[in-house]
């Protein structure tokens, strides 16, 4: 996995090159919400950058999905331009939703 370590943030690259920035303030914000990801920050990063499918999501989000044993690790995703995009929120969830598929591995 291709990631670069900046002082307040972590970038990754979406399988169509594009950077995606990852936030501490983002990241704070998404434990809060979901706690029971905080530990797995690098397989939220790992399905942007490895995903098992992409799904598409609302308003120009896409989803990388990537499957962590019994569940799916979910991560809300933007890709404003192919220069630079980022992490709306991650979570896990026991089932897909019915959406356009994208790309699947």
């Amino acid at each position: 996995m291709r990631r670069v370590k900046k002082s307040n943030m972590q970038i990754v690259f979406s399988l169509n090159g594009v950077p995606i920035r990852l936030t501490d303030e983002r990241w704070e914000h998404i434990i809060r919400r979901h706690p029971e990801i905080s530990r797995y920050k690098d397989k939220v990063l790992e399905a942007i950058t490895q995903p098992d499918i992409i799904q598409q999501g609302e308003v120009g989000t896409l989803l990388a999905i990537k499957k962590q044993k019994d569940k799916y690790v979910v991560v809300i995703y933007k890709e404003i331009n192919n220069k630079d995009g980022f992490i709306i929120t991650a979570y896990f969830s026991e089932r897909l939703r019915r959406r356009l598929i994208l790309w699947r591995h």
